[in-house]
């Protein structure tokens, strides 16, 4: 709405007349109550409105919809990034691959790494490096 000061003064010198309500003086009774009526009326609108909301998304998550943002990395392309990761491949490289940011990266890898569906933190094993130890040495 539109408002526009008013040249006669109250209490603190401040009028202001509603243009968009016919010029309604909103310092005076009959005022102060169309904008009680109208906040009344905005505040029940909001509430309804919450309300859709809140039943829509109910009801598309009751109907299996995936809610939020679409994942960048298919779950073919995430086992692609572990199974580099394991080979040695560096975060930012696989990153600057794939074209998402190393983020993205290091959220795949913990995802597998929580699920304990790949052993991620083992390095690949090097037959070479580890000859000539004994079967029992630390490796510390």
């Amino acid at each position: 709405m539109f408002a526009r000061p008013s040249t006669n003064s109250t209490r603190l010198g401040i009028k202001v007349h509603c243009l968009a309500l016919g010029g309604v003086d909103l310092t005076s009774p009959a005022g102060r109550m169309t904008m009680g009526v109208i906040n009344a009326v905005a505040e029940f609108e909001r509430d309804l409105l919450i309300e859709r909301t809140q039943a829509g998304l109910i009801r598309a998550k009751s109907e299996g919809k995936r809610l939020g943002r679409p994942p960048r990395l298919t779950e073919d392309q995430k086992r692609a990034v572990i199974t580099k990761l394991q080979d040695g491949a560096s975060v930012a490289r696989l990153a600057r691959d794939y074209g998402v940011s190393r983020l993205t990266i290091s959220r795949a890898r913990d995802k597998y790494k929580e699920q304990g569906a790949l052993d991620i933190m083992k390095p690949p094993e090097n037959e070479d490096a580890t000859a000539g130890e004994g079967s029992d040495a630390d490796p510390a």
